[in-house]
């Protein structure tokens, strides 16, 4: 396709309308929340407006919710998910709200939020209680900062903060080791490598095997050559596939195990695959019998043939994840152009598995915020026809439009996983939309309720009568 087909009909997020209205005592307790949202679908039913709806206000705890959704049809191309979708435009609606109470209640943005944080037990506005989530240590997090404690000087510059909630999901998940004679393993995988998830998979059954990680080969393979694996997406990749990694490991575990007994000639339940990689059987007389891997590995084909291991999880012990993030703006009265002049992005990544693809995924998605809350829109004249279908008038930021992104990882393990995991990859685009527009706010006093802020939307506000 061309790019103007591309943009013109493979389907963008969802346009939206959203009201939010919300009711506090004079101490700052949210008491009640009322969100309606609509969402386009384009010409047929099927946009994120479930998702966007759940997770409106998953960072608070609101005794009193109503929440309501649309998926309206309309004579436009289809839309599609994109990252964490329904989510970014509905907290933009809360966040915004959350800084204008802030503002009536001459509140520290952060002190009122953490004031009603949602905890462990807190329930969604779907009934779903949640479990052990790091929503605290975010909001802890971005309060002691450099960044927020820093203070902000010079004229039309701003401040601001916004957190995000996203689910993760679990699914089905696939795959399968073999077992080579020189101590390596190859892996099989059926998960497509969107965000470094080869190396994540890797590391997960080398730590279940206790083996190096240059010892796991991973291979990523098409649906007919591994078992059931679900869509690359919903957070839920490294989160199932490391259950799936797990499981693996310990089936090969348990066949080294035996194969070692039959080596030794002895029961089974007398060898023990040690977590380094060594496996002990009962002493022989004075002398005790242990191999690593490497060596009963090399003995594999001449006792009995080599050993392969296969798993097929659906997990459902998922970790739901929450990021706050800090944002810094100049805004130009005379032209209405936004420059970005700091970024920090706060994160529950549950346990980084791999710290710096997580704090790409973070910066990753924060660049993808700031682009639909300062440029990235769909523009049709009155005739229905799209006039910005080119990367030369659909502006997408890049590294040259903001500065380094700082990401704060912090680890509160998911207690569902066997080693921790949270989905990582789409929570980090949630906060951007609300923090951008409050930083607009504070900088120049206009309450952006329409997105993308761009230099005429902005200009419009500061003087609408001109």
């Amino acid at each position: 396709m061309t790019r103007q087909e591309v943009l013109e009909s493979t389907g963008p997020t969802p346009g939206s309308w959203v009201r939010v209205k919300l009711g506090a005592k004079r101490d700052g307790t949210l008491v009640a929340a009322d969100v309606a949202l609509a969402f386009e679908s384009g010409g047929f039913p099927g946009s994120a407006f479930v998702a966007g709806a759940r997770c409106a206000l998953g960072p608070y705890d609101i005794p009193n919710m109503h929440v309501e959704g649309w998926d309206v049809v309309v004579n436009k191309p289809k839309v599609a998910a994109y990252r964490a979708p329904g989510a970014p435009q509905t907290e933009f609606g809360v966040e915004s709200v959350i800084d204008e109470l802030a503002e009536m209640l001459e509140r520290d943005p952060m002190d009122l939020r953490h004031q009603n944080r949602a905890v462990q037990g807190t329930r969604l506005a779907d009934g779903t209680a949640l479990g052990v989530i790091g929503n605290t240590e975010v909001m802890d997090a971005i309060s002691q900062s450099d960044h927020y404690r820093s203070e902000l000087q010079g004229e039309n510059r701003g401040r601001g903060v916004a957190m995000g909630y996203w689910g993760n999901g679990g699914m089905e998940t696939s795959a399968l080791a073999n077992v080579n004679a020189d101590g390596t393993v190859s892996l099989v995988v059926g998960t497509v490598d969107i965000g470094g998830l080869r190396a994540t998979h890797a590391m997960q059954l080398a730590e279940t095997l206790g083996l190096p990680y240059e010892d796991v080969h991973p291979k990523v393979v098409d649906t007919d050559s591994v078992g059931m694996t679900s869509v690359t997406g919903g957070s839920r990749s490294t989160f199932a596939g490391g259950w799936a990694m797990h499981e693996v490991g310990l089936d090969l575990r348990r066949q080294l195990e035996a194969r070692a007994a039959q080596i030794w000639e002895v029961d089974a339940f007398e060898v023990t695959y040690g977590d380094d990689a060594v496996i002990h059987g009962p002493a022989d007389g004075d002398e005790a019998r242990s191999m690593t891997f490497g060596e009963l590995a090399g003995q594999l084909a001449m006792t009995g043939g080599m050993i392969q291991g296969s798993a097929s999880v659906r997990p459902e012990t998922v970790g739901v994840t929450f990021a706050g993030h800090i944002v810094d703006v100049e805004v130009d009265p005379e032209t209405g152009k936004v420059d970005i002049l700091r970024y920090t992005a706060v994160q529950d990544v549950g346990t980084a598995i791999h710290p710096s693809y997580v704090e790409g995924q973070i910066q990753g998605g924060a660049l993808q915020g700031v682009g639909m809350a300062l440029t990235e829109e769909y523009f049709y004249d009155d005739d229905g026809v799209m006039r910005n279908s080119s990367l030369l008038d659909y502006r997408m930021p890049t590294a040259l439009d903001t500065p380094m992104i700082d990401a704060i990882l912090v680890e509160v393990p998911n207690p569902g996983h066997p080693y921790g995991v949270r989905g990582v990859g789409e929570v980090p685009i949630v906060p951007p939309l609300a923090a951008v527009a409050n930083a607009i706010h504070d900088a120049v006093g206009v309450r952006m309720a329409k997105l993308p802020a761009t230099p005429r939307a902005i200009l419009e506000e500061l003087e609408p009568d001109a």
